[in-house]
């Protein structure tokens, strides 16, 4: 993208309306024309002001990339979002001169429209401000201000004082493929129509009911939606958030999965007594380590994991798995399968982790790629439930995981393989776990896997401030406030179990009646506004300000409060200001000690904790604010000498694994893991026969272990 020729075109545009605007006195809708005027002067402004600024980007952000065949990370990042939102303005400013007379111009609409992406425009020179302080301050091809500690304080300020309900409304998703802003949009939809019943003593049914109904305002009034998702996002609590993402794991979503997903014929979910385990060590296999069951701040537990494969094979149908099964689904039986032929054990076997922020979601979440991935490859999956903050934070997570792997390496032949080859997978905080377990492995002395493939890995979990991590101030799926809860709970900080509150659960139509009156007249109420707002359309929805009022409201506010270095605000050129948000978030800065442990972010790991690591695949996003964490850990990691890859698709949020059935671009991401676990898998291993007849020696001379 030719950024020279945008800046270019956005000029024309908006010389192109301030002239057709301007020069006509028989041009309509007067005061909407005066608005309309008044914003392209500020995209204007604003576009001649950036324009050097991008030129001061594009000259030397490929100085941080990881290599040359591997263009990606946050500079460009935020110089590719900027250059999408001009497009935006320039695609909307050619509609408004080319249309501006017809009989069906919706002048309001489309002045509210450009106004929605003169905002974020505005902040978006803020963001590439802020990208120009770390630039100056961080050493030589770092993108991380880990030790300019008051950088990454006033980031924090400047997330929780930022205006951001402009990217949530009109402007939701711009800088994501196109074909992927309609899920989003229902998901923002979702999200605040479920905080506006949460805390609400309903039924399962008759939340979403409530919400299913209060949804329509935030459908036709995008300024409400932004105004209402900002405040979300910004200051309710973590158990909102824990109940809202394990929506996904509800029977109907589930089923759903299960319907669209590759059919298997193995899904098991198993139960693993704490008890001690014994490995032969990879120096010498003819010595055993013993791996004590996890036991960090509930004591001794059992471990949780999903067994998938899409072919029966031997092992698996085996009494002794059977006995470590759960009854949902029920256990595997031949005898109930005739028509199944059962398939000798894949040399393979993969091991997964799944994301959600430590602090949410199940292998069921997960479970439709996972399902495509056992059939691509044709290999066990064993998906490992680990507990999760804040009620279990670090090391539970670690120490489950680890335990889980170390019985697979014992029990492979139950799973369906013989584990000549074993990889590790996971995505975000999945992606995570992968590197400290195999870390743990190396520590330990014990077999490391043969490969890992981390898709967009969490490798620092701090608040420290990053050019990609700039993008929470404007991501829906992964906002730093969000970020920021997520980090300290799976750290410990500020969890007091008096305070945590039961996750909303599914209920019956028969708990219906316990809320009948209370679901009746929220209803009524939701109900009454929706209608009211197709009645009127002038009508601000739920009591809301028009748009232009907020906004106004929001530059006086800054200006009032502003002045240089006296409120603790970056400083920002003369005459510019970003808005500020009406509703203050409340962000606790990652400070802990136990965030900077190696073992939460391996990122900050001494090279003797890393070397040793197996073949590490990463697949990032350009679009993810945690991009940075992968392009500085694949550096880091092939600064030592170990071997590292990183891909980086475009155009997706993170999390895309998920939604890989959603679009094509997500499809053809998830293909690119595939195809790195391939990789892992179908690779010689140096010396395995050697390794299978020490290990054989072992088994033979320590039948118990």
């Amino acid at each position: 993208m030719d950024s020279q020729a945008v800046f270019d075109a956005l000029e024309t545009v908006c010389r192109n309306n301030i002239s057709l605007l301007c020069g006509a006195s028989d041009l309509p809708y007067g005061a909407v024309a005066e608005r309309l005027v008044t914003c392209m002067r500020e995209i204007q402004e604003h576009g001649r002001a950036l324009e050097p600024v991008v030129a001061s980007f594009t000259a030397v952000y490929h100085h941080y990339d990881f290599d040359e065949e591997t263009p990606g990370n946050g500079y460009r990042t935020l110089v590719k979002v900027l250059l999408s939102c001009l497009l935006h303005i320039i695609h909307k400013g050619r509609y408004i001169t080319g249309n501006y007379n017809g009989a069906f111009f919706r002048a309001d609409h489309n002045t509210c429209e450009m106004e929605a992406y003169c905002s974020a425009l505005c902040q978006l020179r803020a963001l590439l401000h802020l990208a120009q302080r770390l630039l100056n301050d961080n050493e030589y091809g770092q993108l991380y201000a880990q030790h300019d500690v008051e950088l990454s304080r006033r980031f924090v300020q400047e997330y929780s004082s930022m205006h951001k309900a402009c990217f949530y409304g009109r402007c939701l998703g711009f800088q994501f493929s196109p074909t992927l802003r309609p899920f989003l949009q229902t998901v923002v939809i979702s999200m605040v129509s479920y905080g506006e019943t949460y805390g609400k003593q309903q039924s399962g049914l008759g939340m979403a009911a409530l919400s299913l109904l209060t949804s329509g305002k935030y459908v036709i009034d995008p300024e409400l939606r932004g105004a209402e998702f900002e405040r979300i996002t910004q200051n309710l609590d973590m158990q909102f958030w824990k109940s809202f993402w394990n929506l996904t794991e509800s029977g109907f979503i589930t089923g759903f999965n299960r319907i669209s997903s590759n059919p298997v014929q193995v899904n098991l979910t198993l139960t693993l007594p704490p008890v001690p385990l014994r490995l032969p060590l990879a120096s010498d296999p003819r010595l055993s380590a013993t791996v004590s069951p996890p036991i960090a701040h509930s004591g001794p537990g059992p471990v949780h994991m999903r067994l998938i494969s899409c072919e029966l094979r031997q092992g698996q149908d085996s009494e002794e798995l059977q006995a470590f099964s759960r009854t949902d689904p029920p256990p595997i039986s031949v005898s109930h399968l005739p028509w199944v032929q059962k398939q000798p054990r894949s040399p393979w076997l993969l091991i997964h982790f799944h994301g959600g922020g430590f602090v949410a979601q199940t292998s069921k979440s997960h479970e439709n790629y996972l399902r495509s991935w056992s059939k691509e490859l044709n290999v066990p999956v064993l998906s490992v439930d680990y507990s999760l903050s804040p009620e279990a934070p670090f090391p539970r997570a670690l120490e489950e995981c680890f335990y889980a792997y170390c019985w697979a390496l014992n029990n492979c032949h139950l799973l369906g393989s013989t584990a000549e080859r074993v990889c590790l997978a996971g995505d975000s905080a999945g992606g995570n776990l992968c590197i400290t377990v195999s870390m743990k492995a190396i520590a330990s002395g014990i077999r490391v896997p043969d490969g890992i493939m981390a898709a967009y890995p969490a490798t620092l979990l701090t608040t420290d401030a990053s050019p990609s991590r700039l993008l929470t101030l404007i991501d829906p799926l992964l906002p730093l406030g969000v970020l920021a809860k997520c980090i300290n709970a799976y750290a410990g900080i500020g969890v007091d179990s008096r305070t945590l509150q039961p996750a909303v659960e599914s209920s019956s139509l028969s708990s219906l009646s316990r809320d009948t009156a209370m679901l009746l007249s929220d209803l009524t109420y939701g109900a009454s506004n929706w209608i009211q707002s197709f009645l009127d359309p002038m009508r601000p929805s739920g009591g809301a300000r028009p748009q232009s009022q907020r906004q106004n409201e929001a530059r006086r506010a800054f200006t009032l409060s502003a002045a240089p270095n006296s409120d603790g605000h970056l400083d920002y050129p003369e005459g510019f200001a970003p808005l500020r948000s009406e509703c203050l978030a409340f962000v606790h800065q990652t400070s802990c000690p136990i965030i900077r442990n190696p073992f939460v972010s391996p990122l900050l790991a001494p090279n003797n904790l890393l070397r040793g690591l197996p073949p590490v695949h990463i697949v990032a996003s350009a679009l993810d604010a945690l991009l940075d964490d992968s392009v500085m850990f694949a550096k880091k990691l092939r600064a030592m000498g170990q071997p590292v890859s990183l891909t980086v698709v475009e155009d997706l949020p993170h999390g895309f694994l998920s939604l890989y059935q959603l679009a094509k671009d997500t499809e053809v991401a998830a293909e690119i893991c595939v195809a790195q676990l391939r990789e892992i898998f179908e690779k010689p291993t140096h010396g395995l026969r050697k390794r299978q007849k020490l290990e054989e020696t072992f088994q033979s001379t320590n039948p118990s272990g």
